[in-house]
Parts: structure tokens; C-alpha cells; sequence
């Protein structure tokens, strides 16, 4: 069985505080991200700017949702550094992105996986997930490929807000491309890695949201008044 999903309520609850193994506080906020449209309603999650992603024939996640427009929300870690003075504007990371499906309360979570994977293939401590080597993360509908055919233009599309703001908010940004379709992109925590999206179900077994975590906040969490 794959390890047991982190307390996501804790990321994202106002106020929150932690230190980092350099003794560096960081406090959570969050931050909504706008909303995403599903018209076929099969999410992919992926590396937008590394990989083919948004092509035909990327497998979405298993649970398929209505279509529909969804809000997107992103927990923050905005940084104290140990020793250092406060500065005037302080670094945030990402820590993780949630895709709202449903107001109900999130009961459990699961691996969201696709393609042949199945829970019962994931090996003891296994998580799946999805490799970045470009520093950012994205969520699509499966659906949303042709609008993002052209390669190039569409990683200058998707550098474009980041390169605005010089990397200062790492998202998510909501992308249209010229048919409608869209693409939430975000900087993937500290950076390259392998991260996994889970799946939040209410006690009835309904989907509550899709969730990437980028595993900034340590497990063990040292909280901070």
C-alpha cells in the first residue's frame, strides 16, 4: 500500500507556521488561483514546458469529474529567515495546488493515478507521480491540446507571467489558449523533482479535489506560535 497522504487541512490553514531543517520559519497562507475549465472533465497533471505533455494521448487521471469550471487554490510558504533581518519582500514558495471540486469535507485521500496504474500496483512507501525538470507544474483537461499544439509558443505563453512579475509569485496562472481551452501553470515548490496529485474524497466516495504536493512543508512539522 502507498503511504498515507499528509494532513493537507494544516497547508492550507491561514496562519500556520514551521521551521525548515535550517531553523528558517515559514508561515502559510493561501491564495486562490482562479478557476480552470474541465469541458471534458479527465484532468492531466504534468511538467508543461518539459515533456509532450499537451498532446493528444496523455492518459488523465483516472476520476473523471463533471465538466465544468472548477477554482483553484494554492498554499503558500512565505519565508523568515534564521538570523537574517525581515525583508521588506519575502520570498513564498509553493507548497501545494488544489483543483475544488466540491465544498464537501475531504474524509480520506488516494494516490490519483492513470494510464494501466492501479492503487494495488504501488509497492509499500511507492507514490506516483509526475517528473518536473523545468520548475513548473501544470493541470489540464485532457481535452486541451489543440490549442496548445505549437511547442514554442506555448512554453513562451507559459513563461510569460512568471517573466512579468520576475518569478516573484509562483501561481498557479490560468492560460487560454485561442478555442477556450486552458492550462493552470505554477512553479513546482523548490524546483525540479518528482511530485505527487492526490485524490480527495468526501465519506460518500465523491471527488473533492485534485491536490499537488511539492512537499515543502516537512512531514514532521515543528509548529511555531
Amino acid at each position: 500500500m502507498p503511504p498515507a497522504a499528509p494532513d493537507f487541512s494544516w497547508h492550507f490553514t491561514p496562519g500556520n507556521a514551521f521551521r525548515d531543517e535550517n531553523g528558517d520559519l515559514g508561515t502559510l497562507s493561501v491564495a486562490a488561483g482562479g478557476t480552470l475549465w474541465l469541458p471534458s472533465g479527465r484532468l492531466v497533471a504534468c511538467d508543461p514546458m518539459a515533456y509532450p505533455v499537451l498532446e493528444e494521448g496523455v492518459p488523465p487521471f483516472h476520476d473523471q469529474v463533471s465538466p465544468g469550471r472548477y477554482r483553484l487554490e494554492a498554499a503558500l510558504v512565505t519565508w523568515s529567515l534564521a538570523d537574517e533581518p525581515p525583508q521588506a519582500s519575502p520570498y513564498r514558495d509553493l507548497a501545494a495546488v488544489r483543483l475544488v471540486i466540491t465544498e464537501e469535507p475531504t474524509a480520506s485521500w488516494e494516490p490519483a493515478l492513470s494510464g494501466a496504474r492501479r492503487a494495488g500496483d504501488l509497492g509499500p512507501d511507492e507514490l506516483q507521480g509526475y517528473g518536473v525538470d523545468a520548475g513548473l507544474g501544470a493541470f489540464h483537461d485532457a481535452a486541451a491540446w489543440p490549442d496548445f499544439a505549437d511547442r514554442e509558443a506555448t512554453r513562451e505563453l507559459l513563461r510569460a507571467p512568471f517573466l512579468a512579475d520576475g518569478y516573484r509569485h509562483p501561481g498557479p496562472y490560468v492560460i487560454t489558449g485561442p478555442e477556450g481551452h486552458q492550462v493552470a501553470v505554477f512553479q513546482s515548490g523548490w524546483g525540479d523533482g518528482v511530485y505527487p496529485t492526490w485524490t480527495g474524497r468526501d465519506e460518500h466516495g465523491g471527488v473533492t479535489c485534485f491536490l499537488t504536493d511539492f512537499f515543502v512543508v516537512p512531514t514532521e512539522r515543528e509548529a511555531t506560535a
